[in-house]
This record gives structure tokens, C-alpha cells and sequence, in this order.
């Protein structure tokens, strides 16, 4: 038993970080923020133009009485269930932090401190509390710091950005970089060495210091590790998210000092320290750069660049995936590594994960669904080129139908035939006499391509959208400009609607009173919902259907389609 809490803290580095990603997006996607879209009125038209014109002209008095209406809506922010996935994520990236070779170390000095300065061994537990309650305090204050300096939705505000994106993505790079050993990213020597003499001091506040230098001196492994935990959690908006974020991780650390503070034969349990503790951090960087592509692929895809294609982005996780399994062999060694001399069970184990990883990819790039993965990578309409099930291309099928708005940069997965625009579908909902299936939807959001792989693939879903309903996807983070005439302001987000994904977020806003994504709305050819309330993320396929289901019962009812 000697090794089983290394093996279990070493598993944790093969899910943490991209339990905190999915944490992040989850977050990201369910999070109501501020909203800002269009009108139900169809673009170019008389009625729209009049409908901008009532937007600006805050005189129109139904106008009015709909717009504050929807102000007042404002979405909830840190939902109880949220704040619970940032504190799971922060503190799994607490426990990763205490395998760092900045901090593992410490323990034996710092468990020495306590024993040594005790007169008994109450005062030596006791101090070691007022330790760890000293390394949450300093930490959550860090939280409380960010969220004050940028604000409860700055970051959530940004989450969409194109450029924002790109910035996040160049910062988990140097993050994962910094790991690899090529620098470390350290505070100021001057700094360090005044924080150090502090902890010299008798008391609680020599404890307090202690607990400074600890947080100061292992800045260069938890840096990247707190930045990208503060980057995604604070996407959120709320304003607790970076102080729970930042209270996880501060408590997995003050817990493990604390336990064997008051329990100091527990160490003989631990590993020695070694060239392994690099091993950690090189292998936490490319899982870090692996998962920074995420950020570049959404400003990829929002605004339409084509530079990370679903293959070259499932190419590069491959050739990562491939990197990691070798280095953990010992057949790829980094300048600051030690020697190898055998490959332990943990390493093969985790090397074995590496290429089983790696070899699960590869067919992805002839365009298999990757459905464990299908929330991080690119769509596959963004993929070049597709096998079928035959062995043969898939061959591009032109619609019948006149080319529809916006059909040329968007696409729907699954080969479902339906729209981009609310006005468009709804003419020809009226038209077919059939209930629209509204998607509202992201090219950033996680939970949009996961319920798409998972839920929609079903045989039975994906034959009622294709059939049954009219199925129009609004992305509301798609950054392509609208024209001149089209753009209006919003009073509602208080903003210039500009851009395709702004006006369906405002249309989503207006009418639902919220921008959470994935939002499925149901409505029949009267713009009523068939289902109140709509839902969100339902991974439980029979649910789902029940859910369809129930709306095609409803519109049925209705006298006149």
C-alpha cells in the first residue's frame, strides 16, 4: 500500500484537466448572460424595418413594454449545481498541485516545522490548522482579487470573443510551455526572500507568512495551474466563480498539509522525491497545450478562419497523445529529466493510455464521430475529407431547394436539411404545415456538439427532426458580420446588434429571457410554444423523446397549423 496514494493522485492528472475543460464549458454553455438579439421579424422586410425603427424609437410604446420586459429578465448566475463543478475542478487541480516538485517537497519541511516549534503535540495540531486555514485565505483573496480587478461578467462577456479566445489559447500555451522546462514562470526573488523572512516570526503570524511562502515560492508550478483554472471557471460570470474555483484548489492543498501535519508517519507512505515530480509537469504541459487548441478552435470556428479543421486539429492531439506515450516509456527525454533506468507499472500503465488514446483518434480523421471526444474537436462539416461506410468519399449532395440564409458558412450535423434564419423556417413551417424545432446553439459550446453526437445520432431523435419537425439552428456566438441595413441596437444588451450570432441571441433572449446554450424550443406555426418550459441539456435519450413527442401531440391539437 505504500504507493497507493501516488498512483491515485497520478491517475487524477489524466482527469482533472479535462474535467476542468469540461467543467468550463459546462459552465460556459448553461450560464445565462447578458442577452442581445433580434426581432421576429424577417430581415429586409417592411415589418423588420419597422421593427428597427421601433428598437430605436423608445416611444413605441409596445415596443417599450416588450423591451423592459426582457431587461428585467436578467439570467441567474451561479447556480448551486455551477459553483459545485468549479469547487470539484479546483480542488482536483489542488491535488495535482501537490504532486509538483515546487510543493511535494515541502511537506516533510513543513510537517518538521510544526513538530519542532510545538511545545505539545495539540499546539503542533493546532497550528497546523491555523496553516491551512492561512493557505485557503490566501488563495480565495487571490479569487476575490480577480473577480474584483475584471468584474462578475467580464470574462463571461469575452467568453465568445474571437480574439479573447485566441489570447486565452497563447496563455495555456505558454502555461503548458512553462512545463515542458523551457522557463518558469517565477515571482520576483526580492518578493520570495521577504516573504520568507516574515515566516521567521513567532505566532500566528509566523504561520501565516509560512503559509505566504509556501503560495509565493511554488508560483512557478501553480502558476499555470491557477491561471488556467481562473481563465476558464471565470468564464462563468458569477461572481463567486473565481472565489470557489480558488477555495477548491486552496483547500486539497491546506487538507494534504493539515493530514499529515497531524499525522506525520502517514509520509512514510509517500514516495521519495525524484526526477518523477518532473515527469508530473511535463506530462500535465502537453495535456495543457493539448487542451488549449479548444480556446483557438472556437474563435476558429466563430468567425469562420478554417485553420483548425476538424483532421489537422485531431492530427495534432494525435501526434501529442503519441508524444506522451513515448516520454513516459523513457524513449523521449527533455534536457532537466533524470535518468531512466526502468519503466515502473504507473509509467507503462499510463503510457498504454497515451497510445490507446492516440489510436482511438486516428480514425477520426477520415471522419469516425469520436463520440467520447465529440464536445472538444471541431464539428466534422468542418472536416475535408470524409469516409462512408463503404470505404468510399462521401459524395456532397446538393439540396433541391434554393440555397437558404446563411447556409454557406453554417451547416447542421447529421445531414438534417433544415434552417439558419427564424424567419426563413417559419414561412416554410407555415408552408409544410409542420412544428419548428428551434436549436439555439454555438460554435463554442461543449454540451451543443455533445447532445449532437450522443442524443440526436440516435436513429429514432434524428428521425423526428428530420421528419416531424423543422428544424432551424441559430448560433448565437457566429461573428460574421450582418449587412448595414440589417443592424440595429439593442436595448436590451445595450449593444449595436452587428453580427449574425448577436441577433440570435437577442432573438433568444427577447422571447425566452435567456442566452443559455443548448436551448431546444418548440413551436408551433403561430410562434407558440407547443412545451413550456423548453429544456436545455437532456442526455437521457427517452427523455428527449418524450419530449418531442409531446410537442407533436400539442401541435396536432391545434385547430388551425
Amino acid at each position: 500500500m505504500k504507493k497507493v496514494l501516488f498512483l491515485l493522485m497520478l491517475a487524477a492528472i489524466f482527469i482533472a484537466m479535462p474535467a476542468s475543460v469540461s467543467f468550463a464549458n459546462t459552465i460556459q454553455d448553461t450560464t445565462a448572460a447578458v442577452p442581445d438579439d433580434i426581432q421576429f421579424t424577417e430581415v429586409g422586410s417592411a415589418q423588420d424595418s419597422a421593427a428597427n425603427s421601433v428598437v430605436k424609437d423608445s416611444s413605441k410604446k409596445d415596443s417599450t413594454t416588450t423591451l423592459a420586459k426582457a431587461e428585467t429578465a436578467k439570467p441567474e448566475q451561479g447556480s448551486s449545481q455551477t459553483l459545485l463543478s468549479i469547487f470539484a475542478a479546483g480542488f482536483i487541480a489542488g491535488l495535482i498541485a501537490f504532486l509538483l516538485p515546487c510543493i511535494f517537497p515541502m511537506v516533510p519541511l513543513t510537517v518538521s516545522y510544526f513538530t519542532k516549534r510545538a511545545e505539545t503535540k495539540g499546539k503542533g495540531i493546532q497550528g497546523a490548522i491555523i496553516y491551512g486555514v492561512s493557505i485557503i485565505v490566501i488563495y480565495v483573496f487571490l479569487g476575490l482579487l480577480i473577480t474584483l480587478i475584471f468584474g462578475a461578467s467580464a470574462l463571461n462577456e469575452l467568453a465568445t470573443d474571437g480574439f479573447f479566445n485566441v489570447f486565452i489559447f497563447l496563455i495555456l500555451l505558454v502555461f503548458g510551455i512553462s512545463f515542458l522546462g523551457a522557463f518558469e514562470i517565477t515571482l520576483p526573488s526580492s518578493f520570495v526572500n521577504k516573504m520568507d523572512s516574515k515566516s521567521d516570526s513567532k505566532g500566528l503570524t509566523g504561520i501565516f507568512f509560512m503559509a505566504a511562502t509556501l503560495a509565493v515560492v511554488s508560483f512557478s508550478c501553480t502558476g499555470p495551474l491557477i491561471g488556467t483554472l481562473l481563465v476558464t471557471v471565470g468564464q462563468s460570470g458569477g461572481f463567486l466563480a473565481p472565489i470557489m474555483g480558488m477555495f477548491g484548489f486552496s483547500l486539497a492543498l491546506a487538507l494534504i498539509f493539515v493530514v499529515f501535519a497531524i499525522f506525520p508517519s502517514w509520509m512514510t507512505s509517500l514516495p521519495k522525491s525524484g526526477g518523477w515530480l518532473n515527469s508530473v509537469k511535463v506530462v500535465l504541459g502537453l495535456i495543457e497545450i493539448a487542451l488549449a487548441l479548444k480556446f483557438l478552435s472556437t474563435a476558429d470556428l466563430a468567425y469562420h478562419w478554417g485553420i483548425l479543421d476538424r483532421e489537422v486539429f485531431i492530427a495534432i492531439w494525435v501526434v501529442i497523445s503519441f508524444i506522451l506515450g513515448f516520454y513516459l516509456l523513457g524513449k523521449i527525454k527533455f534536457s532537466h529529466d533524470s535518468d531512466l533506468p526502468y519503466v515502473s507499472i504507473p509509467r507503462l500503465f499510463f503510457a498504454g493510455v497515451a497510445f490507446v488514446f492516440a489510436f482511438y483518434l486516428i480514425p477520426g480523421l477520415w471522419g469516425a464521430p469520436l463520440k467520447a471526444v465529440s464536445a472538444l474537436v471541431p464539428p466534422l462539416s468542418t472536416q475535408d475529407f470524409v469516409l462512408n461506410q463503404n470505404g468510399g468519399t462521401v459524395a456532397t449532395v446538393e439540396p433541391k431547394h434554393p440555397k437558404r440564409k446563411y447556409a454557406d458558412f453554417l451547416e447542421i450535423p447529421l445531414k438534417i436539411d433544415g434552417f439558419f434564419d427564424y424567419e426563413e423556417a417559419l414561412a416554410y413551417a407555415k408552408e409544410v404545415k409542420k412544428p419548428l424545432f428551434l436549436d439555439f446553439t454555438g460554435h463554442g459550446c461543449v454540451n451543443c456538439r455533445e447532445m449532437e453526437a450522443k442524443v440526436w445520432s440516435d436513429p429514432r431523435v434524428l428521425k423526428k427532426l428530420k421528419e416531424d419537425y423543422i428544424v432551424v439552428s441559430l448560433y448565437t456566438d457566429d461573428k460574421t458580420s450582418l449587412p448595414e441595413n440589417e443592424q440595429f441596437d439593442s436595448k436590451i444588451l445595450e449593444t449595436r446588434v452587428n453580427t449574425v450570432g448577436k441577433k440570435f441571441k437577442h432573438l433568444q433572449a427577447e422571447r425566452f429571457n435567456t442566452i443559455s446554450q443548448p436551448y431546444y424550443v418548440l413551436l408551433g406555426t403561430d410562434e407558440k410554444e407547443l412545451v413550456s418550459p423548453p429544456i436545455g441539456v437532456e442526455f437521457n435519450i427517452d427523455k428527449y423523446l418524450q419530449y418531442l413527442d409531446k410537442g407533436l401531440s400539442a401541435f396536432a391539437k391545434k385547430p388551425n397549423k
